[in-house]
């Protein structure tokens, strides 16, 4: 038991004491310009807490994590599904892949333009403008791991007769979860990324509107009093839900009954 406890002590004194020598440098460097263009700690620290007392911050973050949720479920969703069909036809891959090409290089801003003009300046648009951007990266992990399923343990499972259901997630589905969490670690990575750029450049709320404001007004305190905020919210999702599902498929839970 103590060796497990000092090997859990140790691992996170590991993870926090880089953190730990950036923030004390981030302080010391700040103190060192002096400038206002170059905040410190302490007073990025005052102005989170300033605008934690207001309440607009939890407004805002809590709108912001709304639209990635929604646009997260949406992309992995279709991606998932357009993923299993290009890996297990040949020639749905065909059809699909020079669009599959385009898609993955188009930027993500074009994206975003076209879909405030075509649909206006509204929430559909903006989850329309993330979802599209982050679908194509799904489905090119899920295709890949429709392409390498065990085909022997396919067959043996309709030689045993086993019912449509039971065999899509029982036996297909469970080899896939691996690339479908590749898929949704590398992907939630970039719909943070996007969503705060449809929020700034048409969304009149969410983290991303209010970087905007602060920039026009070059309040910096103010610029990574968020960004330190978004960091937490990012740090607690991935302790508490990607690293636990990841740790659980590493496993192999996700296969049993």
């Amino acid at each position: 038991m103590r060796s497990n406890e000092g090997v859990s002590r140790a691992d996170v004194l590991w993870s926090t004491l880089p953190l730990a020598l950036v923030l004390v440098a981030w302080e010391v460097a700040a103190q060192v310009l002096n400038s206002s263009n170059f905040p410190g700690l302490i007073t990025v620290l005052a102005s989170l807490y300033e605008h934690l007392a207001e309440g607009e911050m939890l407004h805002h973050l809590s709108l912001t994590l709304m639209r990635v949720a929604v646009s997260f479920a949406i992309a992995m969703v279709l991606g998932v599904l357009i993923g299993i069909l290009m890996g297990a036809f040949r020639r749905v891959n065909q059809g699909g892949d020079a669009l599959l090409v385009i898609a993955l290089n188009v930027p993500a801003l074009v994206t975003i333009l076209l879909c405030y003009i075509w649909f206006g300046l509204t929430e559909a648009a903006a989850v329309t403008a993330v979802a599209i951007n982050k679908i194509p990266t799904v489905v090119v992990m899920v295709r890949e791991g429709a392409r390498i399923v065990d085909r022997q343990l396919l067959e043996v499972a309709r030689v045993y007769r086993v019912p449509p259901v039971t065999y899509f997630f029982k036996v297909y589905l469970p080899q896939l979860y691996p690339f479908m969490m590749a898929a949704a670690r590398s992907g939630l990575s970039l719909i943070w990324k996007i969503v705060l750029v449809v929020e700034l450049l048409g969304r009149s709320d969410g983290v991303g509107f209010q970087l905007g404001t602060f920039f026009h007004f070059f309040d910096i305190a103010s610029i990574l009093a968020y960004t330190m905020a978004f960091a937490v919210v990012i740090l607690l999702i991935e302790g508490l839900i990607m690293r636990p599902l990841d740790r659980y498929i590493a496993r192999g839970g996700y296969g049993q009954a």
